[in-house]
């Protein structure tokens, strides 16, 4: 499958480029940046074209990898899907509703494949835990807490503009969404607050009845940062497991369902119809956050 790259920030670089210059039955075409500079360089580093025009781009290939903010994303994801390329989407994959089902009827007008990169659910000690505690069942609760700092030194997603402007609910809210719904199922509603230093905190109610608990922030101070997940019930407390971080080793694993759900392989669990889920939730816990009060939603997907 002839992929071309779109984005040229740390994303790309660290994961992206990587995994499909290494994948074995993709053929990594081209780099489209904002930034021709950069596009140029990172293509450079990989021995591919830097492409100065997406739709030149796009008709080289027969799928998009994207590493750009939600906004950027969601109007080539569309473009991209109406003209019959296959999607390896970040997440979120939108900023809004609306975009996001656009993508989602694009994608199922014309039989594509999709995947959205939920880097953590694509490891496997992830995966499995995911679908053994679906299967399990009798959860009374989850709990989630994603707590980190993007804003040190070291970090090279502290400059990104769209993570300081929508904080830990948009960056790593999808990841732990990504844990808690093929678990406990849609959400009908969402309760919010938000306190000092980007720290987010959501009250998530299930279709089944079951209470999720969410703290988010990307600009926790150093000695708060945690990430840890668990779930609760007749089942006991189980923490969800550890796993060594390896984006690209997760991304290449992204391109495995991607081709093989394109060829006619089994469907994509993190497809961008579940994608459009996460926007829903996010779009409703930002409205909860901002006006203080519970939010319904209308009809989970």
């Amino acid at each position: 499958m002839r992929f071309g790259l779109f984005g040229t920030g740390p994303w790309a670089h660290l994961a992206h480029a990587p995994a499909l210059a290494a994948h074995p039955d993709a053929e990594f075409v081209g780099v489209w940046g904002r930034n021709p500079d950069k596009a140029a360089e990172l293509a450079g580093e990989y021995n591919v074209r830097a492409y100065a025009d997406q739709d030149e781009l796009l008709a080289a290939v027969d799928a998009i990898a994207v590493a750009l903010p939600p906004d950027v994303q969601a109007p080539l994801a569309l473009k991209a899907a109406r003209q019959g390329k296959h999607l390896l989407l970040d997440k979120p994959v939108a900023f809004t509703n609306e975009a996001a089902a656009e993508i989602v009827a694009a994608v199922t007008e014309r039989n594509l494949a999709s995947v959205v990169f939920f880097t953590r659910r694509l490891f496997p000690q992830i995966a499995d835990f995911v679908a053994d505690a679906a299967a399990t069942g009798g959860w009374t609760e989850a709990r989630v807490d994603h707590l980190g700092s993007i804003f040190t030194e070291d970090n090279p997603f502290g400059a990104s503009a769209w993570r300081k402007e929508s904080g830990g609910l948009w960056d790593v809210g999808p990841h732990a969404l990504a844990l808690v719904l093929p678990v406990l199922g849609p959400v009908t509603e969402v309760a919010g607050m938000a306190g000092p230093r980007d720290m987010t905190h959501l009250l998530l109610r299930h279709a089944s009845g079951t209470i999720s608990n969410l703290t988010l922030s990307v600009d926790a101070p150093p000695a708060a940062e945690r990430e840890y997940a668990q779930f609760a019930g007749e089942a006991g407390v189980r923490p969800v497991p550890d796993a060594p971080w390896s984006p690209t080793e997760a991304l290449s694993r992204a391109i495995d369902q991607l081709i093989a759900a394109a060829a006619g392989g089994p469907a994509v669990e993190l497809d961008v119809r579940f994608g459009a889920e996460v926007t829903a939730v996010l779009v409703a816990a930002q409205e909860a956050v901002t006006s203080g009060r519970t939010v319904v939603i209308d009809s989970a997907r």
